[in-house]
């Protein structure tokens, strides 16, 4: 079994989570990999590997076209995830990105 340190070492799963917790609710692989312009197939690896360190739990299926869409929660509480999720959006401390010249 994956563990969540572990598994949020991966920029594209913590995508994911990032994604998820700004939609809220519930939501498939499939419309993460259309949200986030991914391959299905890949995007699914990478949402079983959350799933096994339970970061992301199945809520429902529903039937389509043939096979089962699944839905997923997040459930992460860990203070110390949330942090390194948050702090994966903001440019680091002191960054030598040049600044835009204001008008």
């Amino acid at each position: 079994m994956n563990d969540l340190f572990n598994a949020l070492g991966h920029p594209m799963r913590r995508r994911i989570l990032r994604k998820m917790l700004d939609h809220g609710g519930e939501t498939s692989p499939r419309e993460l990999a259309a949200k986030l312009a991914e391959q299905l197939s890949a995007l699914s690896y990478h949402v079983r590997v959350l799933a096994e360190c339970r970061a992301i739990v199945l809520v429902r299926t529903e039937p389509i076209r043939g096979s089962t869409q699944h839905f997923y929660r997040v459930t992460v509480k860990e203070d110390w995830a949330l942090a390194a999720l948050d702090a994966d959006e903001k440019p680091p401390h002191g960054s030598n990105r040049k600044k835009q010249a204001q008008p």
